[in-house]
Parts: C-alpha cells; structure tokens; sequence
C-alpha cells in the first residue's frame, strides 16, 4: 500500500523516495538495522539503574521516602508494554511509510524518553519517569524495533533467519555496550553523602528512630539519616565507612546519566535511519531462485493479509509461543545485577578469585554484560541455525532446554550458599543462564522468519508488530512475578529471621520493638542483611533461595509454550490472499 504522498516537507523520510538504486549493495542495510537495535537494546541494562533509583534520597542505602525497588522495577515492564503496543500499531504504518521515517520518530521517543525520564529522578516523581523512559521510551523501543525487520527479509529472500538475526542481535547486544557507558557515567556524575561516623564502637554516632524513621540530633536539629553497612558503603564511588550518611546530602548521578544517554540516543539512531534503504519492486538477489522445502514444512509461497493473519490459529500459537518464551527470560533480564548480588555477593570465595581470575571475573562482576553477549550471540546462532534445521525444531530446542535449565538454577542457588567454598555451582548457574539467554535472543530473531514462512512477506512487518503485543504482556507477567514472587519470599525470610532473634537484641539494634516490624519493614529501616547482622550463629542466609519458586515458574511456561509449537501447521489455504501482493 502506498502512502499516495511524496511530496510535503518530510517526503525525503517516505519509502517510496529511499528506494535503492541499482547497483546498491544490500550488506549496507544491515549496520543501520545494527546501530539502532543498539541503542534500543540498552534497555536490556535496565537492572543497572536499579539501585541508583531505588536509593535516590539515601544514596548509599535507601531511605525511607526512597522508591521501592518493586515500583522502580515497574518502569521497565511499562517500556515493554509499550513497546508491544507501539509494534503492533507501528507494524503496519511501517508498511506505509517505510523504516526511515519509523526510525526517525523511534529516535525522537527513545532519546527523548530519557530526557524526560532525568526530569523525573531530579524532582523525583516516579510518574515522570514511567511516562518518560516508560511510555514515551517504550514507543520508541516498539517502532524502533520494528523498522528493519521487513526491510531485512526483503532485502535477503535466501537467508531470512540469518538477515533477522543480523539486526535483532544488535537488540541483545545493546546491553553489553550500554553497560561499561552507564557505570561510567554514574560514577562520574554521582557524589557521596555526608558521612557523620560509625553506628557502632568508638565514635559511635548516637541515631533516635521516630515513626520507623532514624535520626541524629545535631544542633537541636533532627537530621534524617541512613545506616550502611560495610558492603553498601564500600560500593560508593571511591568506596566508603560502614554508618551513618545524611539523608538528600549526595547524589547516585541517575538524572545526569538519563541526560547523557537521551542525548547520545537520539543522535545515533537519527544517522542510522537516514541509511535505511528499500528494495525495488520485485527485486531478488543475484541467481537465487525461491524454492519451498518441503523438509521444513512451513514455508509457504502463499501471502496472508494482515487483518487476516489474526483469524488464523498459528498467529495465537506463536503469540503464546514468543510470549512464555519471553516471560522467562524478560524477568530475569530486569533484575540480572540484583539477582546474582543477592546470590552470590556475599560468597567471600567468588570475590577474592574475582581479584585474581578474569574468568571469574568476567562473570561474577560483568554478569550483565556477559548476558548481554550471549543473548546478542543466541540471536545471530540460532536464527542462522533456523535457515538449515526449520524454525519449529530450533523452537523444540527453546522450550525443553530451557525448561530443565530453568529448573536447575535454584539447585545451584542452594548448594553455592550451602558450599560457598566450591565455585564449581557458581559455574553451574552462569553456564544455565548463559544458555537460557541465547535462546531467549534467539526467539526474538527467528520469530520473524516463522512468520514470513507462515504467512509469507507481504505484510510480515505488520504482522510482526501485531505478534510483538505477546512481549508486552511478557513485560508484565515477566517483571511483575519475579518481583512479587522475590518480595513475598523477602517478608517470609525476615519474618523467619526475627523469629529468631532475642526481642531486646532487636530493640537494641533497630532502636523499636520487635510489635513494630511491619513499619521498620517499609521504612527500610529492617532488611535481611542487618538481621542477618544479629541472628544466632551458623543462621543460614536466605537472601539466595528468594527466586527459587520464580524459576520453577517459568520452566512450567515454556513446558505449555512446547505444546503450542508441537501442534504448529501451515495455514488453511482459505486464509491465503486472492489479489496482487505487490498493491498492498
């Protein structure tokens, strides 16, 4: 379908005008694809900004008006819920107007999501910040995402999967780039709160806890202030005492790095859409003649409509396929750096080979990234496997793999903290994650190939966008669960640990009652890690098992997503279009 419009100010964006001439080089199209599924991606670092948001008041702990981390976790499944919807209503528009005027408006909302989103943390208003990096960040994600993919498969008719794969490995990359440019930002813009001395021993300071709140009287003047602990303080920038910090006096540099990286976004993605280039009209690579392989039984020559694709059983098979496929992983993804800290961060074996194996290092200190690099790699593997073994078998691979992997992880969660000396299930639970997360990114990029080989490529860009609401409602289910499921076990945990402690050693700690834990709780004034401070000796730390029933969950997903793909058929022949897909 034509946009019947060349003309008007932004004509040179419309595809009809970004038509290649002859002799252009198809590999060309493919960077631009790559450069802005870069900058997209880094939403997949999203668990960086975690606790910087999450201790935006108190800096080096969280105070108590600082958001919770359940709701700063919130902004990332609002991106992916965006995202779905801005695909779905975007894939068809892309149809019309093409990928470099998609590109454009994606790069507009993407950096300019950020911009908003800095506004947010600075006056901190949460709202701001899901409308922002959330809303406006999220409908750049769906269109940006989108504007390649038909383009792609149009432009490599013989090697569908290895095309898409090209450019959505760009998304699964995007984390491992942005995670080294957002550390470092932080760092630089962040600034150290007040330290006023230790809680404890010589030069104790003396704290008063008012309505689950803790004080220091300076003055006359009740000043509002946080208790660090030696962990949380040794993570400041330049490291730092174990404590008492001054509530508001420092800052994490969240609201300059948002700036930053709207800024850089915005700038990239807009050269990388003027690059986009269409194939002419029944344009075919050199020598290549389209033959249907009855071995993988699903490609068609036949096209279905897009409105049309929708009546089909195998669209909502695949909906339910892409979508517990993604539930799985997408939870993990949006609290990767917290999860692993959890687990492991208190394994003093792990961080004394951290300072001498890079291996370890590699892994225990850059675990978002390394999941950035293998779900960046699963993407261009298993899509460009798709092309010689059929896209429903590499989907078998994805389920029953990832079921028995999921379900290995808490296995090696509790042995790591029953065994802290032996690394060996530290290595255990990288090696799962890490093949889980290649077949997470590889879902991504082969479920365009399946559906051009179910439905054709006339309309396999809008019908993409419409399959993309399956990952916004991934990004609820995903997000949601774990951390509900991870905050339900976090109450059981420090209701199990206090139920241990001598009252009056909770009174002398948190300076209130044992009557007044519910309160100290959401305060967090009373976390795992200060019971664990004053529980009675050889207390086994629960904080690793907090994600075991998550786990079991998602495994049992992609159990009913196998079912989904085991009964996967070509289409009934009277959903095929009648007419001229080249007037579409």
């Amino acid at each position: 379908m034509s946009t019947g419009n060349s003309g008007g100010f932004f004509s040179f964006l419309l595809k009809e005008n970004i038509v290649a001439k002859p002799g252009f080089n198809r590999w060309l199209v493919p960077p631009a694809s790559i450069g802005i599924h870069l900058c997209i991606g880094s939403v997949y670092a999203w668990s960086l900004f975690n606790l910087p948001l999450s201790n935006h008041i108190g800096v080096v702990a969280p105070a108590a008006d600082d958001w919770a981390l359940k709701s700063v976790g919130y902004t990332f499944s609002v991106a992916i819920v965006c995202l779905g919807l801005a695909a779905a209503f975007g894939g068809k528009w892309l149809e019309e107007v093409g990928p470099r005027m998609v590109g454009v408006v994606a790069a507009v909302l993407w950096g300019g999501g950020f911009i908003v989103g800095s506004v947010g943390i600075y006056l901190h208003q949460l709202w701001l910040v899901y409308l922002g990096y959330g809303v406006f960040g999220g409908f750049g994600l769906g269109l940006g995402y989108v504007s390649p993919v038909s383009t792609l498969i149009r432009w490599f008719p013989d090697r569908r999967g290895m095309a898409t794969g090209m450019a959505i490995m760009g998304f699964g990359g995007g984390a491992m780039i942005a995670k080294p440019i957002k550390t470092s930002l932080l760092a630089h813009y962040a600034e150290k709160p007040d330290y006023l001395g230790p809680e404890v021993g010589e030069g104790a300071v003396k704290t008063i806890t008012e309505n689950s709140r803790v004080f220091v009287e300076q003055a006359g003047e009740k000043i509002e202030v946080v208790i660090a602990t030696a962990k949380q303080a040794a993570a400041l920038p330049g490291g730092g005492d174990a404590g008492v910090y001054v509530v508001g006096s420092g800052d994490t540099g969240a609201a300059a790095t948002f700036l930053t990286l709207g800024l850089i976004y915005f700038v990239v993605m807009i050269v990388a859409a003027f690059s986009y280039r269409v194939p002419p009209k029944d344009w075919k690579p050199d020598g290549w003649t389209p033959k249907p392989d009855a071995g993988k039984s699903m490609i068609t020559k036949e096209n279905v409509h897009i409105d049309e694709a929708l009546k089909t059983p195998q669209f909502w098979q695949l909906w339910v396929m892409l979508c517990f496929n993604v539930t799985a992983g997408i939870g993990v993804i949006g609290v990767a750096k917290t999860m692993v800290s959890e687990i492991f961060g208190s394994n003093e074996v792990l961080i004394g080979m951290a300072t001498t194996s890079t291996l370890v290092a590699l892994f225990f200190l850059n675990y978002v990234v390394m999941l950035s690099a293998f779900n960046m790699v699963g993407r261009f593997l298993w899509a460009s496997t798709s092309d010689f073994i059929g896209r429903k078998n590499t989907y078998f691979c994805f389920f029953v793999l990832g079921a028995i992997l999921y379900s290995s992880i808490p296995y090696f969660a509790l042995e790591a903290s029953a065994n802290p000396s032996t690394v060996i299930y530290f290595a255990g639970f990288c090696i799962a994650t890490m093949i889980i997360f290649t077949m997470y990114g590889g879902g991504f990029a082969t479920i365009p190939a399946y559906l051009a080989d179910i439905f054709g490529t006339m309309h396999v860009g809008g019908i993409h966008g419409r399959l993309l609401t399956a990952w916004s409602t991934a990004g609820v289910l995903g997000p949601v669960s774990i951390l509900q499921l991870r905050d339900f076990s976090r109450l059981n945990a420090i209701n199990d640990l206090v139920s241990k402690i001598d009252p009056q050693a909770f009174l002398d700690k948190f300076g209130a009652p044992v009557e007044q834990l519910e309160q100290l709780v959401s305060a967090k004034t009373v976390t795992i890690a200060r019971l664990m401070e004053i529980v009675p000796a050889g207390t086994i730390d629960p904080t690793p098992s907090l994600y075991n029933t998550t786990m079991y969950a998602m495994a049992g997903l992609l159990v009913i997503a196998f079912f989904a793909n085991l009964f996967m058929k070509p289409v009934d022949k009277i959903h095929h279009f009648k007419g001229d897909p080249s007037k579409q």
